[in-house]
């Protein structure tokens, strides 16, 4: 025989399980789950099964399960964790006494068949539910009266048998049910993270850009330093976001630096790609002089914790031609037949600018300086990395490395920026990443949208956690080349509202979208040269998104259902060119149920009948109730099936508050 032997109740399909309970599936703090099993026996006797997790000092907390599917013998139950750490969990089944001897009373007594065989058979079962399972005289007293009962002769048969299957009773023992021939599943590993590996809205800014001034008299550009990009801080913290993203901030290489729009000669003036890191005025553990100093990097990070910001840098392993680590370790490059080093290429891209690193000349010590860098900013208040690139590295690295930093931080979030194929991401999330980059920005039917999003929610929650960027530095979709205001308006509230965590790229508020022909991208690439983009005139002009950003980020932080990911639920609408989901949570007392309806052509005026499922908004069918829309400030009463229109002279998505409750007025 091979694996785990069946046992005296056959529990099996347990999960959420990440490859067959080798790798741990994963949660926030709060963040709540459900786990599934099939539990099932010989014969027709009643099983129950509970789901029993481990917390972090080894304390046992049951949760009952309940039958979702008497034919599939599915159960399940909702779970979640309150502090972070290692967990487990497994699922038990038992044999049910109390249930096998409930459904064969109900019966027997009701034909009048062995009746008070059948009422001393309950008294008894209950007894033992007394005397075996832990419980205070308080609800000792529920089973100890019907005990009574049961065998109180002056009663009716009916009467008796009424007192042993009472609510209260069946109530009792679902809290703490006798249990025979318990038999677990083994244990499956449970990570719990703290919120922000869920949940958190994240602004990606270049410093030196920020701050940066063209001279007119001589055509020079003078770049931002980490002092001037402190002040836009104070800006992207009034927007409401939780995470300021930057791209590499070390020394750029000289040999080989790109120019404008990856130019292969660069002009004397231009500031060469963040990402080709390395030159003789430092590497990875250094920050450009002409950003300023690592002091001036504390006061950057000092000044974001202030205002409740975390700051993530950008972990990019990549050598410029000139970084020391290129003469002090050739090692650790791949040399080509004519013994020059190898560039980066991502066909059809080529990166002169850039070497690659060999990770097979010198593993252990390549390894030690990486996660010496890595220990350098994280002792310099970098709490979270954005990972360039990562599917071009081996596996074993970032799990070795995450888990490394876990051991003494484990508090520290790693964003994959991978582009690639589907095993390889979720391979990626498996190995500890907590974030992924997705395919959202390249989503834009509502087809596309709604099988995307319920595979990221369904099975691939339990370990991986997308992040929706409508744009990043390197990404400008056709759809957004192509869009005014509306677009670019309704791409930002899908990704805000679809996921818990969303970034933005500085210049979505400006709605740059001028691409370099043939390319999903900008024509003049940030990446190869600055930016000043007048933040203040814009908004003096009115001609900015930064309001919309703020209101979406509003919205975010004052309603939790927006801070999960596996609650989201599609509903129908008989236009395809709309999009219409909800999501909801129960916070203590209430709950919080938001509702979106998007219109995907938002440049267009479109209507049509939406058709809700009620259950899903925690109401019942017939019901009616308040459409709150927390963008406008409207109130309608809507149905089941609500009329909707949105086009240009509206705003493009509708972001409800369900009220149930009823106003009066149209719709």
């Amino acid at each position: 025989m091979t694996g785990r032997p069946i046992g005296r109740i056959a529990v099996t399909g347990v999960g959420p399980v990440v490859e067959h309970g080798e790798r741990p599936a994963k949660s926030v703090i709060g963040e709540e789950f459900e786990v599934v099993a099939t539990v099932f026996r010989e014969g027709h006797d009643a099983v129950g099964a509970t789901v029993v997790l481990t917390d972090t000092d080894g304390h046992e907390h049951r949760v009952p399960m309940h039958r979702v599917n008497a034919g599939l013998d599915a159960w399940s139950a909702t779970v979640g964790a309150d502090r972070p750490g290692s967990w487990s969990y497994r699922v038990e089944g038992w044999s049910d006494p109390y249930g096998t001897w409930h459904h064969s009373a109900v019966i027997n007594v009701g034909a009048g068949v062995d009746v008070a065989l059948m009422l001393e058979e309950g008294a008894r079962v209950l007894e033992r539910a007394v005397t075996e399972v832990p419980r205070s005289k308080e609800q000792a007293v529920t089973l100890t009266d019907a005990i009574a009962a049961l065998r109180d002769t002056g009663q009716t048969p009916e009467a008796r048998l009424s007192a042993g299957v009472a609510a209260e009773v069946q109530a009792e023992l679902r809290e703490r049910p006798l249990r025979d021939h318990v038999t677990p599943s083994s244990d499956l590993p449970w990570l719990v993270e703290r919120e922000r590996a869920l949940y958190g809205a994240w602004y990606e800014f270049f410093p030196r850009s920020e701050g940066a001034r063209l001279d007119d008299r001589t055509g020079q550009w003078r770049g931002g330093t980490l002092a001037t990009a402190a002040h836009r801080l104070d800006a992207v913290a009034a927007m409401g976001f939780d995470v300021v993203y930057l791209p590499p901030i070390h020394p750029i290489g000289r040999v080989n630096r790109k120019g404008r729009n990856n130019a292969l000669r660069a002009e004397p003036s231009d500031p060469g790609s963040p990402y080709a890191i390395g030159s003789s005025e430092g590497g990875h553990d250094t920050v450009h002089p002409d950003l300023g100093t690592i002091d001036d990097f504390d006061a950057f990070v000092g000044h974001a914790h202030e205002l409740g910001l975390e700051v993530a840098l950008d972990l990019a392993l990549n050598c410029a031609p000139d970084h020391p680590w290129v003469t002090a370790h050739p090692e650790w490059f791949t040399r080509r037949a004519d013994g020059s080093i190898a560039y980066a290429e991502n066909p059809p891209k080529k990166y002169q600018d850039i070497y690659p690193l060999d990770f097979d000349g010198d593993p252990q010590g390549l390894y030690a300086e990486i996660r010496r860098v890595v220990r350098f900013w994280l002792d310099h208040g970098v709490t979270i990395f954005r990972v360039d690139n990562p599917h071009t590295k081996p596996l074993w690295l970032w799990e070795r490395l995450i888990a490394d930093v876990a051991a003494g931080q484990p508090g520290v979030i790693w964003l994959a920026e991978a582009f690639t194929r589907p095993p390889m991401m979720h391979t990626l999330a498996r190995i500890g990443i907590q974030q992924s980059y997705t395919y959202y920005a390249w989503r834009n039917t509502r087809d596309e949208l709604t099988e995307y999003c319920t595979e990221l929610a369904g099975p691939a929650a339990a370990y991986m956690r997308p992040n929706f960027w409508p744009t990043t530095h390197d990404i400008l979709t056709p759809f957004l080349q192509r869009g005014g205001s509306a677009t670019w308006k309704m791409r930002a509230a899908l990704a805000a509202t679809l996921s818990p965590s969303y970034g933005i790229y500085a210049g979505y508020e400006l709605m740059e979208r001028v691409a370099r022909p043939g390319a999903e991208e900008q024509i003049d690439n940030e990446k190869y040269e600055y930016k000043d983009r007048r933040w203040a005139e814009h908004d003096e002009a009115g001609t900015t998104l930064a309001p919309y950003l703020r209101r979406i980020n509003q919205i975010r932080r004052a309603h939790p259902a927006l801070h999960r990911l596996r609650n989201l639920r599609f509903h129908h609408a008989d236009d395809e060119h709309f999009l219409v989901f909800s999501k909801a949570r129960r916070i203590y007392d209430r709950d919080d149920v938001i509702l979106v309806v998007a219109n995907l052509e938002p440049e267009h005026t479109r209507d049509t009948w939406i058709h809700l499922r009620m259950p899903d908004l925690g109401l019942d069918w017939p019901d009616r109730f308040v459409a709150h829309d927390l963008i406008t400030g409207e109130n309608w009463n809507w149905t089941e099936h609500t009329f909707v229109r949105l086009g240009p002279a509206t705003e493009p998505v509708h972001i409800i508050h369900v009220r149930p409750e009823a106003v009066t007025g149209p719709r």
